[in-house]
């Protein structure tokens, strides 16, 4: 059996690995899109670990665009086989990839403009909205805790990692001859005690484990009450400065704890009188999702529901689809709260909140989660004096904030609280993904120090036999 890693392999973004059986059978696990570094995108976006149709099974963890975001180009390229996930990523991600279409379709459109008029080829986007509807057509779901074949001799279980609705650890028990192997693959860690979320369910002992390791070396500063954090922020700049605050958060999980935070301040009589707008036609179509699925609520959010029916919105919280009024928004005078996409800030309307309200010391910027290297977060988080945006220059003169306490990311401790319940005489070998390489290596050493000595972080294209 060989296991060959292709995405997110000493990087954070671009999830994708693949499994070769010994009678030749092919798993891969995820099919993500690697985000930022631009002059590295081309080659990573457009290249698999074997042709498309050589590969029998798709086993998705969960619907974050790093993680799922490629499936449509493997249809299209020749992919016939099953894609396995949860009900709710299945419903996240037929939104997802049809946005994440929309925005390879618009950006082409946009750089295409100027190249025209300087004489260079165009660009094609990777996929189109026409491709998706294809990719959706092969997903199998399955529920938390029931076991399925998927293949002969392969057993596929999911377990609730706690990172976004419907998030799953892969847990393969695979068959072959004589032996039986366990292999796990965390996905990504969810913190616990999440706002909305239950707490990740620890895996089944494995023989081989893929880890994430995003946030290797590092811990959440801990805010014991988040709420007020929050509330703080809310009303430094909005009350007492007068000005925006600016909100980048992923579509999906950072923005659905962030409204149902407000509510529940407003419902407290906490929250300042100000408008809260919700300007992403993905936010707001998932979280008519997330209605959809109490299955994974906590029980914290069940036991809310009593009260309050709608933990998504209140009378002054405005959900933006149309773009005229996203365009108005910039044009706005007076305080209010702007939540908008992506939460690393590569795409999408946040770019023009930005572009309107960055050079400006009366607003804020804040950041509630991880911005992966090359992105325009994490220059702005890193402290970049000024930024690119859509091509023109702009001075950071606004407050940049972080607030961890929204990371959908386990931090060290909560990770490998997650995993130390493997068997260090059992487990033969843990691969490390899914962070940068320092993240990685700081947590291997970490492992090491707990007696995990067999720890590997492997580069892209490495193949190993298991």
């Amino acid at each position: 059996m060989k296991l060959k890693f292709w995405g997110a392999a000493q990087t954070v973004t671009g999830s994708m690995h693949l499994l070769e059986l010994d009678n030749g059978k092919k798993i891969l696990l995820d099919c993500g899109l690697y985000q930022g570094g631009e002059g590295f995108a081309t080659e990573y976006n457009t290249t698999f670990p074997c042709e498309p149709p050589e590969i029998d099974v798709l086993i998705l963890s969960h619907a974050h665009i790093d993680h799922c975001g490629n499936i449509p180009q493997l249809v299209r390229e020749g992919f016939r086989g099953d894609i396995y996930s949860t009900h709710a990523t299945f419903d996240l991600a037929s939104l997802l990839l049809m946005d994440s279409a929309r925005i390879q379709e618009r950006t082409a459109e946009y750089d295409n403009r100027w190249r025209r008029r300087k004489g260079l080829d165009e660009v094609v986007p990777l996929y189109t909205e026409a491709d998706v509807p294809a990719a959706m057509d092969l997903f199998q779901t399955i529920s938390y805790n029931r076991t399925r074949q998927i293949l002969p001799g392969v057993e596929l279980l999911f377990l609730d990692a706690g990172h976004m609705l419907g998030s799953a650890s892969v847990n393969l028990t695979i068959k072959e001859g004589d032996r039986t192997l366990r292999i796990g693959f965390t996905g990504d860690v969810g913190r616990p005690d999440s706002l909305i979320l239950r707490n990740p369910v620890p895996m089944p002992p494995c023989d081989y484990l893929i880890s994430e390791s995003t946030y290797g070396g590092k811990d959440h500063e801990f805010i014991p009450d988040a709420e007020n954090a929050l509330l703080e922020v809310i009303r430094e700049t909005c009350v007492e400065n007068r000005g925006k605050l600016i909100i980048p958060a992923f579509s999906v999980g950072r923005t659905q704890n962030l409204v149902y935070t407000m509510d529940k301040l407003e419902n407290q009589g906490k929250l300042p009188p100000i408008p809260v707008f919700l300007d992403s036609p993905l936010a707001v179509n998932a979280t008519q999702v997330f209605e959809m699925h109490p299955e994974c609520y906590d029980e914290d959010l069940r036991m809310y529901l009593k009260e309050d029916p709608n933990p998504f919105g209140w009378n002054r919280m405005h959900y933006i689809r149309d773009v005229e009024a996203s365009k108005a928004l910039n044009s706005r005078q007076g305080p209010c709260v702007i939540i908008s996409a992506s939460g690393m800030m590569t795409a999408g309307r946040i770019l023009h909140h930005l572009a309107n309200s960055i050079e400006n010391p009366k607003n804020t910027i804040l950041v509630v989660g991880y911005c992966a290297n090359g992105t325009l977060g994490e220059k702005i988080v890193n402290g970049a004096k000024t930024v690119k945006i859509h091509g023109e220059e702009y001075h950071v003169n606004a407050r940049i904030k972080k607030l961890n306490a929204y990371s959908g990311h386990a931090g060290q401790t909560e990770l490998f609280n997650f995993i130390s319940n493997q068997d260090k005489k059992t487990v033969q070998r843990i691969f490390l993904v899914h962070g940068e390489v320092d993240r990685a290596h700081m947590f291997a050493d970490f492992l090491a120090g707990k007696g995990y000595d067999q720890v590997t972080i492997p580069s892209r294209g490495e193949t190993f036999v298991i």
